[in-house]
């Protein structure tokens, strides 16, 4: 490394100083040695994998440090709740466990840390709300690595290297990745398997260790995916059936390969469910029977058919899009295109759709757009190495057809690298802003309202809390960290045609909704109740004749989020005589 940098110097010293009046041509010619020595440069870098884990995990965790949204109900109470609820005793199951249809993989992973947090008394407000992002961010940078590493072995180190900066800076991957969604981990699993997974030429099989063959060791991180998100199938089940078709050892992939490793996931799987289910419950089964074959997913909203073709995965991939496409053109792997076609297609059958369902294919496409970058910065115009023009120096003419060629080549090498950067500038200038307004600023009320009120609740100035709001709107117990009574609106399914649920009926009526609550239910005041500002009008009357203040307001976007303007989170306290003869709800 320190050769390349005495071999930079050198040649700066051997360069003219830039002249008043000097060309394009000038400028090009003297450009183009600087960018093959940084080009070498980034490659030595790039050749140590230490390097890349070390650049990959460290943006990682400040990306994990500047998510401070709320983007998706399952981060919080798919995950994170039910870990909270394994470790400390006491946390909210919703309908889905009742249901049998989530299983216990995934928040074993959140609850083995906040098991280490507990015995080593580090389970504070800060770290209950941090250290899971933290986590997840260095499952998050194992996922660019591994994208690295396929894109090096598909397309080269150079290709790797755009692909990388494609995946930093898209903006679903900076706002979604580093969340402790089943999705996030099922995504790296995803491309750590796929990098493991024999291709091509590369069908025969190669070990990992003494034991293992690459493609044992893919099916057994496909198989631990699936666990994850039975749905992380859809992407097996292609890979699989083309790879069969491919392989000359057939038998042996089915037989000695894919049925035990299957067994054995699915075995372990059953094994853990039935041990905190505390009953044998196959999950697999009831998440797909309720998915797929009922169409239960439904009850969350529906999609028409092409959205993730027209709208969710193009706004997904964003300004990279006409790179990815052209990376997939000019590359012709359409292996991997295909698959992300597969994935996007077998989706569009379900009538609830969402951006992270497909988020495990999102990487696929920067690894095309970091390929049509390669192949952008690669376009420079060089002087033919055995022209006889270029080479013939005794004949004034020639020489002057030469310094013509190498002034043209140099001309174009300039404009190139111009339009280039301006490339690199747009996807960036795009990206990066978008990131850090969904990431900082979009739907920061929910987390803002909950960390204000765990720290509250450490000080005992916190004794039972109402949420007036859509369901599931804020973190649970797992930010609050405090074992006091707290009620949201009910928004479970249900199996009666005409039914209405809590938050639905609290929206339609907000004054008759809570007379009922606290008058025929007789259920006692809460000291805080949390509701937005669209609706804090209609509960006035309500919250003054019982006593309640507004103590603090959050910001939370500026734009509706679902039907209505939700521009902020109101926080109400119990105030006087009136707080002091509250009890649990």
């Amino acid at each position: 490394m320190m050769e390349i940098l005495r071999r930079r110097r050198r040649r700066r010293l051997s360069q003219p100083e830039p002249q008043i009046g000097d060309s394009e041509s000038d400028l090009g010619r003297r450009i183009v040695p600087d960018e093959d020595i940084r080009r070498e440069y980034v490659d030595r870098i790039l050749s140590d994998e230490r390097w890349v884990w070390k650049v990959c995990l460290l943006a990682r965790l400040l990306n994990a440090m500047l998510v401070r949204t709320y983007f998706n109900p399952d981060e919080h109470w798919q995950s994170l709740e039910v870990a909270h609820r394994m470790v400390f005793g006491y946390g909210h199951l919703t309908w889905e466990w009742d249901r049998g249809i989530r299983s216990y993989v995934h928040p074993l992973i959140f609850a083995a840390l906040y098991k280490v947090l507990a015995i080593t008394g580090l389970d504070t407000p800060w770290f209950m709300a941090r250290s899971p992002r933290l986590l997840q961010a260095v499952f998050a940078a194992a996922c660019d690595v591994y994208l690295f590493k396929l894109t090096t072995r598909i397309f080269g180190s150079r290709s790797a290297f755009w692909a990388l900066f494609a995946q930093m800076i898209n903006w679903f991957t900076f706002f979604c990745m580093t969340r402790t969604l089943s999705n996030s981990l099922e995504t790296t699993l995803t491309i750590a398997a796929l990098f493991y997974w024999p291709k091509g030429k590369d069908l025969k099989l190669r070990y990992c260790s003494r034991w293992v063959s690459s493609r044992q060791l893919a099916l057994m991180i496909a198989a631990f995916s699936c666990a994850l998100r039975p749905t992380n199938a859809v992407i097996w089940l292609y890979v699989g059936v083309v790879h069969l078709f491919q392989t000359p050892s057939k038998f042996r992939f089915l037989l000695a390969e894919v049925l035990p490793i299957g067994l054995v996931s699915l075995t372990l799987t059953a094994l853990i469910d039935r041990w905190m289910y505390g009953y044998w419950t196959l999950v697999p089964l009831n998440f797909l029977k309720f998915n797929f074959l009922s169409s239960g997913g439904d009850f969350y909203g529906t999609h028409p058919w092409h959205w993730y073709f027209s709208q969710g995965f193009p706004v997904m991939v964003f300004s990279f899009l006409p790179l990815t496409v052209y990376g997939i053109w000019i590359s012709k792997r359409w292996y991997y295109a295909g698959l992300i076609g597969w994935v996007l297609g077998v989706y569009s059958l379900l009538g609830h759709k969402e951006f992270r369902f497909v988020l495990p294919v999102l990487p696929l496409a920067m690894m095309f757009a970091g390929y049509a970058l390669h192949s952008l910065e690669d376009r420079r115009t060089k002087p033919e190495e055995n022209d006889p023009v270029a080479e013939d120096s005794f004949d004034s003419s020639s020489s002057s057809e030469a310094g013509v060629s190498r002034k043209q080549a140099a001309s174009a090498n300039f404009q190139t690298a111009t339009k280039f950067w301006w490339i690199l500038m747009f996807v960036f200038s795009t990206n990066m802003p978008a990131a850090l307004y969904t990431s900082v600023i979009h739907q920061r009320g929910g987390e803002a309202v909950m960390e204000y009120l765990a720290k509250e609740a450490s000080h005992n100035r916190v004794d039972s809390v109402l949420f007036l709001m859509p369901c599931h709107s804020t973190p649970f117990y797992s930010s609050l960290h405090k074992n006091i009574s707290m009620r949201f609106l009910d928004c479970s399914p249900s199996d009666q045609a005409d039914y209405i649920d809590e938050a639905d009926r609290f929206k339609i009526q907000p004054t008759e909704f809570l007379s009922t609550m606290f008058s025929v239910q007789n259920l006692q005041l809460p000291s805080h109740i949390v509701v937005y500002d669209s609706v804090d009008q209609k509960i006035l009357p309500f919250l003054k004749e019982h006593s309640y203040r507004l103590e603090r307001r959050f910001f939370h976007a500026h734009f509706p989020v679902d039907r209505e303007l939700q521009a902020n989170v109101l926080l109400y306290t119990l105030c006087g005589d009136a707080r002091s003869s509250t009890v649990l709800l």
